[in-house]
């Protein structure tokens, strides 16, 4: 294996350490704008993790650009959803969790 296959490895593998967080904060946070934190930030950073090490092994910058192309989408698409979610339940009346 060459330096560039574990180098995309390394990525790939951190990338799947931060879904794995994002899905964890989504089942042990308290309410819903905590879970909405892990699973955004983590989430967007994991798929950041894995779009680089994919572009590492990516043969034209025509999939580089798709792959940059996809991880901007859905990072505007994660902000998006999270605001409509956290308007929703501000609206609702949802409180924010707070330690008795």
């Amino acid at each position: 294996m060459s330096i560039l296959d574990w180098a995309t490895a390394a990525l790939l593998i951190a990338g799947a350490f931060f879904f794995l967080a994002g899905t964890v904060g989504v089942l042990r946070f308290p309410d819903v704008y905590n879970r909405l934190h892990a699973l955004t930030k983590a989430d967007n950073l994991a798929l950041g993790l894995t779009v680089l090490g994919l572009m590492l092994q990516a043969g034209s910058w025509t999939v580089v650009l798709k792959l940059l192309l996809v991880w901007l989408l859905v990072l505007l698409a994660g902000a998006s959803g999270a605001q409509l979610i956290a308007d929703s339940a501000v609206r609702a009346g949802i409180q924010l969790w707070e330690r008795r």
